[in-house]
């Protein structure tokens, strides 16, 4: 009989993505995404901050909360190979693990100690949905964290340059300027399923408010409709 443990959900983040379908693949890779860490009333301590100012990134440890699963299964298929190779759970990052538990690398852009919601946490380059919840925060220590020499196995082999991103005069008066940025760069990384290739095919995708249209032709990705939710 396995083991079971327990434990507390310390906050939540407030990110701009409400669905999954567009979050960066993994974090660090759009550094322009800005999100928020709240914390639950019994967490919101300003005394269990002293000192996070001095560390530049940080760990979070947070539940996959939309993985609803009956049973873990030993192999997956990850998207980046096409969907159709199985790898080991253990060697993917993917979400239907024994423990839905994720670990992203974010950096801490600034401590709001004394807000109405009590300590907040300002990050950058989060991959994490709207509500997610964070189970624990850990200072990130570059001398220990950090592997330059580190090998990654077959992610390596499904890196793929950025999109091209072209967007129409018409539309970009309709993304807000402070989005722009962040927006354009999570497109240029390719949010469709690796498997998905048709040209003429209409993706759309929830960010900051905003319904996000688009197709890819090769390496360009041409935006088709931008509207306000």
């Amino acid at each position: 009989m396995a083991e079971r443990v327990s434990m507390d959900i310390i906050a939540h983040i407030r990110s701009d993505f409400p669905a999954k379908f567009g979050i960066p693949r993994q974090s660090g890779l759009v550094d322009s995404l800005r999100a928020t860490i709240v914390f639950e009333p019994e967490y919101r301590n300003p005394d269990a901050l002293r000192g996070l100012e001095g560390y530049s990134h940080l760990w979070l440890i947070w539940q996959f909360s939309q993985v609803q699963q009956q049973r873990w299964r030993p192999t997956v298929r990850p998207p980046r190979l096409g969907g159709n190779t199985r790898m080991g759970i253990f060697a993917t990052r993917s979400p239907y693990r024994p423990n839905p538990i994720g670990l992203s690398s974010v950096r801490l852009e600034d401590i709001q100690l004394h807000t109405s919601q009590g300590p907040l946490l300002l990050v950058a380059g989060a991959d994490l949905l709207d509500g997610t919840p964070i189970y624990d925060i850990k200072p990130y220590l570059p001398y220990t964290d950090a592997h330059p020499n580190a090998t990654s196995g077959f992610a390596l082999q499904a890196q793929e340059k950025l999109l091209q991103v072209e967007v129409p005069d018409e539309w970009l008066p309709h993304i807000p300027e402070g989005l722009r940025d962040s927006l354009l760069e999570v497109l240029a990384q390719d949010p469709r399923p690796a498997y998905q290739q048709d040209p003429q095919r209409i993706y759309g995708m929830e960010y900051a408010g905003l319904e996000v249209r688009f197709r890819v032709e090769g390496t360009r990705l041409i935006l088709c409709e931008v509207k306000r939710i």
